[in-house]
C-alpha cells in the first residue's frame, strides 16, 4: 500500500546510535565488547575481515568510460537532485560520488556478496566471467533499465555492508506477528525496533491479544540497573528488558544514561545527527505507563499496537517526519478499528501516526462498516491472507507455496512469515527499446535481488526463513506511462513473458548457488525516489497530472541549493520550518498520461487486478484514490466484486483542501513551459562532503502514514 508523500522529501535524520564510524570503527574491539552483538554478526565481520580475502572490482578502464556520458536522470533535474541528496556518499577525497561512482559501488558489492557465498562453500568462482557479467549490469543501471531500491543503492558496497556485514540494511520490509507472545515475551517488540533502527520497515498483528498477563515488575526485589551502551543493540536490549519486566513478573529494571551520545553527534555511517539519550528515556517512561495501567489484565490490541507505534515514534525522532509501520488486526475487534479515532481516543494523537492500520479480511465477509470507514477517513486498509496464501499469480493455479505466510510488510507488496525480510528490486519497462531488452534486463534485476537473498542477518529466526524462502520482489514501474505510449494489452506481453524468464533465471540461478529456488519472485513495489532519479511515474499509479511542480525540501545550508538557484530553478522558505527552503521543479510526465482524477476507483482496481494476474506473485502495492461522494457509496460493492482477485489494498478519499507547499501541484502545460524556458543545466560537480542518508523503509515517498494526510488535508479544508 502507499499513498503521496505527507510532508516532504527532506533527508531522514537517523537517531540511531553508533552504527559504524568510518576510519574509527575497530571490528575487533566491537566483536569483543560488544555484550548484545549477536554470535551470527561477530562470525560475518569476522569473515569480512579475513585478509585472505580478494574482493571482486569492476575494471576501472571500463568504468572510466562512462565520466563523460550524461546519466538519463529524469524530470528535469529532479531526478539528478534526488540522487545527489539521498544515495551520492562521500569519497574518499572528500567528493560526493557520481552516478558511475554509486553504480560502481553497487556493482562490486553485489559481485562481492555473490562470490564470498561461492567460495565458502568451496565452490568454482571465476573473476573473469564475474568481470563480463557486472559490466552489462553496470551498464543496465547506468541507462536506468533497473535500479536497486533506494536501500541498496545507498548502502550496497559501502562500509556498512562490506566492514559491518548489516545484510539487513539491504532489505526492504519485514513482519513479525506476535501470535506466539506467550512463549516469546518482547521478541516481536525488540524485532521491530531493530529492523526499524536499520531502515527496514516493518508490519506486524495482534493476533497475540490476550494471550497472557501484565504481571507488572516485583517491586519486592531490587531493581536491575542496565548501563546502556552506545549502540544499536544497546537500544533494543533496554526496551526489551522495560517489557520483559511486566510481561515476566521479574524485578524493576533501571537504566543508566550515561554512556550514550550527546545530542547533534554525527552517526557517519548511517547518516544524520543523533538526538541524544531524549527520545529512548522518553520511550521508557511511555512503556512503563503503559504497561503498569495494564497490571493484571491480559495485554490486548490496542497495548500491543501502542508499544510497537511507540517505539516507531522513538526512532523517528529528531526531526523525522516518516515511519513505515503496518499493523494488522482481526475486522470484528473494535479497540483496534477505533485506534486511530483521536475523538475516542486522543492520547493516541502523538503516537498513533506511526503505522498504517489493516485487517485480516476473509472472503465472503460483509464489507459495509468497514467501507463507512474507510470513506471517513481512509482506514483500515484490507489483506486477504487466504489469498496471499494460496496464489502466486491470480491468473495461475492455486499452488499454496506460501501457506505459512502470517502477515505483509507496511506496502503490502510482499506476504511474509513471522520474522522474514524482504528485498526489492525495480524495472522500467518504459526506458527499454524494446521487449527483448526488457526481458535482458530481467536477468540483473533478478541477480541482484537473489544476492541479497544471499546475505545472513543476525537474527537465526529469519536466517531460517530465509534459508528456506529466499523470497525477493521484482517490481515494475512507469505502467502509466508505458501503456499511454505502447497500450496494456503490449504492456501484457510483456509482462507475462517477463515473469516466465524471471523463473527460469531462478532455476539456472539458484543451482549456481546451491540455494532453493525463490519461493515468490515478482512485485508493484510503490515506488518514490527511485522511480524519480529514473524519469519514471511510481509502480502502477497515475500521476497528479501531466504537467505538475514537484517540490523538495533541503536544508538552508545545503550545498545543493546554489546550483539550483544558479540553474534557474525557483526556491523558496519553507513556511512551516525556518530551517528549510523549497526548491520547485516543474515536470511533464509524457505525453498522453491521464491524470489520477480521469481514472475511475473501478478502472484502478483493474489494474490492480491486472498486474496481480499477469506479473506479481507476491502483491500489487496500490492506494486506490476515490471521490468520497460520487464513488464512496461503490465501495462495498467494489470489494465484494475484487476480494477474489485482489490480496491487499489501500483506499484513500480525495479532498479538495491541500495544504502549504505540497510535494506535488498541477498546473498546465503553458505553465510549464513559461517555467521551463530559462532554466539552464545544474551542475553538481563541486559538490564536496554532502551527507547523505539514503532511504528508510521500503522508500522515502511510500508507505506513509494515509490517515494522517487526511486529517491535515480536512484540517485545511
Amino acid at each position: 500500500m502507499t499513498n503521496e508523500n505527507t510532508s516532504s522529501l527532506e533527508g531522514v535524520v537517523s537517531t540511531t546510535p553508533n552504527l559504524l564510524e568510518r576510519n574509527s570503527w575497530d571490528w575487533k574491539t566491537e566483536i569483543s565488547e560488544n555484550a548484545y552483538m549477536s554470535p551470527i554478526q561477530k562470525k560475518i565481520i569476522e569473515r569480512l575481515h579475513d585478509p585472505s580475502y580478494k574482493p571482486f572490482k569492476l575494471d576501472e578502464s571500463f568504468v572510466a568510460r562512462y565520466d563523460k556520458i550524461k546519466p538519463p536522470f529524469g524530470f528535469n533535474g529532479f531526478g539528478e537532485l534526488v540522487y545527489k541528496r539521498t544515495y551520492s556518499r562521500v569519497r574518499e577525497d572528500g567528493r560526493n560520488e557520481e552516478w558511475p561512482d554509486t553504480i560502481k559501488r553497487v556493482v562490486n558489492g553485489t559481485y562481492n556478496l555473490q562470490k564470498r557465498w561461492i567460495q565458502e562453500r568451496g565452490l568454482e568462482w571465476s573473476d573473469y566471467k564475474a568481470q563480463k557479467s557486472a559490466e552489462e549490469m553496470f551498464e543496465r543501471m547506468f541507462h536506468m533499465r533497473f535500479l536497486p531500491p533506494g536501500r541498496g543503492l545507498w548502502a550496497m558496497g559501502s562500509e556498512i555492508t562490506e566492514e559491518r556485514g548489516l545484510y539487513s540494511a539491504l532489505n526492504n520490509c519485514a513482519f513479525v506477528s506476535t501470535a506466539n507472545i506467550k512463549e516469546e515475551y518482547s521478541k516481536p517488540f525488540k524485532f521491530l525496533m531493530d529492523m526499524s533502527m536499520l531502515g527496514v520497515g516493518v508490519g506486524f498483528d495482534t493476533k497475540g491479544a490476550g494471550s497472557l498477563i501484565v504481571k507488572g515488575p516485583d517491586f519486592r526485589r531490587k531493581p536491575d540497573v542496565f548501563d546502556i551502551p552506545d549502540n544499536r543493540e544497546g537500544w533494543v536490549e533496554s526496551v526489551g528488558r522495560i517489557i520483559d519486566s511486566y510481561l515476566l513478573g521479574v524485578n524493576p529494571v533501571e537504566f543508566d544514561y550515561s554512556q550514550l551520545r550527546e545530542e547533534g553527534s554525527n552517526i557517519n555511517g548511517f547518516g544524520g545527527k543523533s538526538s541524544g539519550y531524549g527520545p529512548l528515556k522518553e520511550l521508557h517512561q511511555s512503556l512503563e505507563d503503559l504497561l503498569r495501567e495494564n497490571i493484571g489484565r491480559p495485554l490486548g490490541s490496542r497495548a500491543i499496537v501502542d508499544i510497537q507505534n511507540l517505539i516507531g515514534k522513538c526512532v523517528v525522532s529528531g526531526n523525522v517526519r516518516r515511519t513505515a509501520e503496518i499493523a494488522l488486526g482481526d475486522p470484528l475487534d473494535e479497540e483496534f478499528l477505533d485506534l486511530k479515532n483521536y475523538k475516542r481516543n486522543p492520547e493516541r494523537a502523538g503516537y498513533g501516526w506511526t503505522s498504517n492500520n489493516s485487517i485480516f479480511a476473509e472472503l465472503g465477509m460483509n464489507y459495509h462498516e468497514i467501507s463507512e470507514r474507510i470513506r471517513n477517513n481512509g482506514e483500515p486498509g484490507l489483506i486477504w491472507l487466504e489469498n496471499m496464501k494460496k496464489f502466486g499469480r491470480t491468473g495461475d493455479a492455486p499452488n499454496f507455496k506460501d501457506k505459512k505466510a502470517m502477515g505483509c510488510n507496511p506496502c503490502v507488496e510482499q506476504s511474509l512469515e513471522s520474522y522474514e525480510l524482504c528485498n526489492l528490486v525495480e524495472t522500467f519497462p518504459n526506458n527499454h527499446h524494446n521487449k527483448e531488452d526488457f526481458l535482458r534486463t530481467l536477468k540483473f534485476a533478478y541477480m541482484y535481488a537473489k544476492t541479497v537473498a544471499l546475505g545472513e542477518t543476525h537474527w537465526a529466526e529469519t536466517n531460517r526463513v530465509l534459508l528456506r524462502n529466499r523470497r525477493i520482489g521484482c517490481s515494475v514501474s512507469g505502467i502509466a506511462q508505458f501503456v499511454a505510449e505502447k497500450s496494456l494489452h503490449e504492456l501484457k506481453s510483456w509482462l507475462r513473458d517477463g515473469y516466465d524468464v524471471v523463473q527460469q533465471y531462478d532455476q539456472v540461478y539458484s543451482d549456481w548457488m546451491t540455494v532453493p529456488k525463490s519461493i515468490k519472485t515478482t512485485s508493484v513495489k510503490p515506488s518514490g525516489t527511485v522511480s524519480s532519479v529514473a524519469g519514471s511515474t511510481p509502480g502502477m499509479h497515475w500521476p497528479i497530472s501531466e504537467y505538475y511542480i514537484r517540490r523538495m525540501r533541503l536544508a538552508q545550508n545545503s550545498d545543493l541549493v546554489n546550483p539550483l538557484k544558479e540553474a534557474g530553478f525557483y526556491v523558496e522558505q519553507d513556511r512551516n520550518d525556518l530551517s528549510s527552503l523549497v526548491v520547485e521543479f516543474p515536470v511533464h510526465v509524457g505525453e498522453g498520461i491521464r491524470s489520477e482524477e480521469e481514472v475511475s476507483m473501478w478502472e484502478q482496481l483493474e489494474m490492480v487486478s491486472f498486474l496481480q494476474e499477469n506479473w506479481a506473485d507476491n502483491q500489487v502495492s496500490s492506494t486506490i484514490k476515490f471521490d468520497p461522494e460520487k464513488e464512496g457509496p461503490h465501495l462495498e460493492y467494489a470489494l465484494n466484486h475484487f476480494q477474489y482477485k485482489l490480496k491487499g489494498i489501500s483506499m484513500l478519499p480525495k479532498l479538495n483542501g491541500v495544504y502549504d507547499q505540497p510535494p506535488f501541484e498541477p498546473i498546465t502545460r503553458e505553465e510549464y513551459f513559461e517555467r521551463t524556458k530559462a532554466l539552464k543545466p545544474i551542475d553538481f560537480s563541486e559538490i564536496r562532503n554532502q551527507k547523505t542518508m539514503g532511504d528508510r523503509f521500503c522508500n522515502s515517498d511510500s508507505c506513509e502514514i494515509k490517515t494522517e494526510e487526511l486529517f491535515r488535508k480536512k484540517d485545511n479544508s
